[in-house]
C-alpha cells in the first residue's frame, strides 16, 4: 500500500459575487488529480502559476476542503476524519510554506517556536520540549547562539531551517514541501535542498514537493508530476521527464529552464549582438 493515495481530486473556487450577494463565476482550480506517493519518496508537483500545484497539497492536508475526490493516508481516510482524529494524523502529515516570514510567530523565539507542538500534543514536560527543539535545530544547521533570538533577527535560509525543524518536531511521515525555497535567495537554496535530501535520507521521509523550477526538481524529485489548468499532464520518473518528455507543455517547461551558457546547434557560445564572447 502506498503512503498517500489521491483520486480524482476537485476543487472551484468562487471568483466573486454580484450585487445581491449571489456566486457569479466558478473556477476551477484543480480537476480530477490522482496520484499516489510511496514512502520515503519525493514526488515533485510542477507546472506555471495557476496551475493547481499549492491547492492539491493544501488538499492533501485538508487545509482546503477538496469539492470531491478521496484522500488516502496509510490506509487512513483523510477526508471522513473527525477534527480530533484529524488533529492526531497531522502529527505525522506536516507542511514547509514558501514565505518563513509569515509561517512562524514573530513574538515566539526560535527555541520556543520550534518547542511549540510537543507542547501542543505531547504532556512532555518544559526540558524535555526545550531539549528535542534544541536537538532540532542543531540538525537543520541552526546553532545555539540562535535559540533565543527572534525571527526578525534571522535570515530567510536559517527561517526556512526553523521551519523545517518544527515541521519534524513531531516525527512525519509526509511532508508538504510548498515552494520550500521559491522566497529564498539564489545562493542559499541549494544549501536549503541539500538538507531536504539529507533529512529525507536519513528520516525516510516522503515529500510532496510543490514547485514551479523544473532545474530544482532535477535535484531532489524522484517523480515529477506536470500540471497545467488545474489537470495532470504527465508523471513519470524525473530521468524519464527530463530525457523523454512526451506531451508538448511539458517540453514547453523543459525548454523555459535557464540555460547559464547557450550554445547553438554547433556548440557554439551564443552572445547578444555588441558583447563580447
Amino acid at each position: 500500500m502506498s503512503l498517500l493515495e489521491v483520486e480524482n481530486l476537485t476543487k472551484s473556487f468562487s471568483s466573486g459575487r454580484d450585487w445581491l450577494g449571489r456566486r457569479t463565476k466558478m473556477v476551477h482550480a484543480v480537476k480530477g488529480v490522482s496520484f499516489t506517493l510511496e514512502r520515503g519518496e519525493c514526488l515533485a508537483v510542477v507546472g506555471e502559476s495557476g496551475a493547481g500545484k499549492s491547492t492539491v497539497g493544501r488538499m492533501v492536508l485538508r487545509l482546503i476542503e477538496p469539492n470531491s475526490g478521496s484522500v488516502t493516508f496509510d490506509g487512513i481516510d483523510v477526508l471522513a476524519t473527525k477534527p480530533k482524529q484529524l488533529r492526531a494524523l497531522r502529527q505525522r502529515m506536516q507542511m514547509i510554506f514558501q514565505d518563513p516570514y509569515s509561517s512562524l510567530d514573530p513574538r515566539m523565539t526560535i527555541k520556543d517556536a520550534v518547542a511549540e507542538p510537543l507542547l501542543v500534543h505531547t504532556d512532555k514536560g518544559r526540558v524535555t520540549r526545550e531539549k528535542e527543539a534544541v536537538e532540532l535545530l542543531d540538525k537543520v544547521g541552526i546553532g545555539s547562539r540562535y535559540l533565543e533570538r527572534y525571527p526578525a533577527e534571522l535570515s530567510g535560509g536559517q527561517l526556512q531551517r526553523v521551519a523545517i525543524a518544527r515541521a519534524l518536531t513531531m516525527k512525519p511521515s509526509l511532508i508538504v514541501c510548498d515552494e520550500p525555497v521559491a522566497a529564498l535567495d539564489v545562493s542559499v537554496r541549494a544549501q536549503v535542498l541539500n538538507l531536504l535530501r539529507d533529512l529525507q535520507e536519513e528520516l525516510g521521509l516522503a515529500y510532496l514537493f510543490v514547485c514551479h523550477d523544473l532545474a530544482l526538481v532535477e535535484v531532489i524529485a524522484d517523480r515529477v508530476m506536470v500540471m497545467a489548468s488545474g489537470e495532470v499532464v504527465e508523471t513519470d520518473t524525473t530521468d524519464q521527464i527530463f530525457a523523454n518528455p512526451r506531451q508538448e507543455y511539458t517540453k514547453k517547461l523543459l525548454a523555459a529552464i535557464p540555460v547559464p551558457l547557450p550554445r547553438d546547434a554547433q556548440g557554439n557560445r551564443l552572445v547578444a549582438p555588441g558583447k563580447v564572447g
